[in-house]
């Protein structure tokens, strides 16, 4: 399965040594000098950062894509506003990536100024569970 989101998952589950390649995302050259390549794993979980933090409109071809948690850095903190996030999040992991995770949960709590998101998943390519944390400023 190939398309602009997922990358190419097929072949070798380590996506390494002659298989399909996934990019390493934030793009960096690794110490060969060479473009960084990442697991099937390390790329699922480069995704969903990807997907958390787009804003929708903001890729061309998928306007519709991403939870937009970036855009909440200047909106008032709240329970409410957690509470919105999760769904939104989970909403967009479902119809995003759902054919690459089994989404476990999504948390999001209203700490002081931040909001912290909690998300568990399992890999379905390799069964592996995942599970990554991003904070935001409000």
């Amino acid at each position: 399965m190939t398309d602009n989101v997922t990358g190419d998952l097929t072949g070798d589950p380590t996506g390494r040594a002659g298989s399909p390649t996934n990019i390493a995302f934030p793009f960096h050259v690794d110490d060969r000098r060479r473009t960084a390549t990442a697991t099937v794993d390390e790329h699922v979980r480069d995704l969903v950062e990807q997907l958390v933090f787009t804003s929708p409109g903001e890729r061309v071809n998928r306007p519709t894509f991403g939870a937009g948690l970036q855009q909440l850095v200047f909106a008032p903190n709240s329970p409410e506003l957690a509470a919105a996030l999760q769904f939104l999040v989970q909403g967009a992991l479902q119809q995003y990536l759902g054919d690459l995770v089994d989404v476990s949960a999504v948390t999001v709590d209203a700490l002081d100024s931040r909001l912290q998101v909690r998300i568990s998943y399992q890999v379905r390519r390799t069964g592996q569970p995942g599970s990554t944390t991003f904070e935001v400023p409000t």
